[in-house]
């Protein structure tokens, strides 16, 4: 039988200091790549190519010919799309000096070098990315009808989908760490970046990175948080 109180409980309870304990994380995440990325941006490069002109280099010297480079708009928007072999990089990272704009655009060939030797993660990422679509829209909707007709099936079901976005970022850790440190080589053998640029330039990825550990462990607590309320509630009652 439906359960008024279900829903107070969802949207209000001390379990809830672990949603904004992950805010709170992620926040502090963003906060350090913007910081970086603003630090960064302003420091040109002695060499003086752009975002552009780095990744187009590492395009050329590995013969990827099938990949292209596009701009888009934003900021910190860059990603490179392996469905269309596109490379899209911001205006700053597309036309830009600095050491910022060729840390971001190697980091996005590093993703490409991956998908061309087939790195594993990132196909296991790449499975996924249906399932994870078909979750992330039907984890609360699944848990909402639950408490409504009070069904623990339809409530585990919820935490199944919700989980296979935990999963996905899980994943999605390994590939980012991964293309940053293919990133990293490429700049040093390339002599792209030189002397404090190159640790610049590591300074900026890792800052980076860390916001995907950021939104893993926000993601986590989440998780957490929606199982101690929802997880096994039959058990819990006899």
């Amino acid at each position: 039988m439906y359960n008024p109180n279900y829903f107070g409980y969802m949207f209000y309870d001390k379990t809830y200091i672990l949603v904004m304990l992950g805010l709170v994380i992620s926040m502090l995440a963003q906060a350090n790549i913007q910081k970086a990325f603003n630090k960064y941006k302003k420091v040109k490069s002695q060499k003086g190519i752009t975002g552009y002109e780095a990744a187009k280099y590492i395009l050329d010297t590995n013969s990827y010919k099938d990949i292209s480079i596009k701009k888009i708009g934003g900021s910190l928007s860059d990603y490179f799309n392996p469905a269309t072999k596109e490379i899209a990089l911001s205006n700053e990272s597309f036309t830009d000096t600095s050491i910022a704009s060729i840390a971001v655009a190697c980091h996005e060939c590093g993703h490409v070098i991956q998908y061309k030797e087939g790195y594993l993660p990132l196909r296991i990422k790449a499975w996924l990315v249906p399932a994870v679509n078909f979750g992330s829209k039907l984890s609360f909707p699944m848990i909402l009808l639950g408490l409504f007709l009070s069904k623990q099936s339809l409530l585990d079901i919820g935490l199944i989908l919700f989980s296979l976005v935990l999963i996905f970022q899980i994943i999605t850790l390994p590939v980012e760490f991964d293309a940053s440190r293919r990133a990293i080589r490429v700049i040093e053998e390339s002599g792209m970046l030189v002397n404090d640029e190159v640790n610049a330039a590591r300074s900026m990825l890792k800052a980076a990175a860390l916001t995907y550990v950021a939104a893993t462990l926000s993601t986590a607590l989440q998780f957490l948080r929606l199982f101690i309320l929802y997880g096994n509630r039959n058990n819990r009652r006899d």
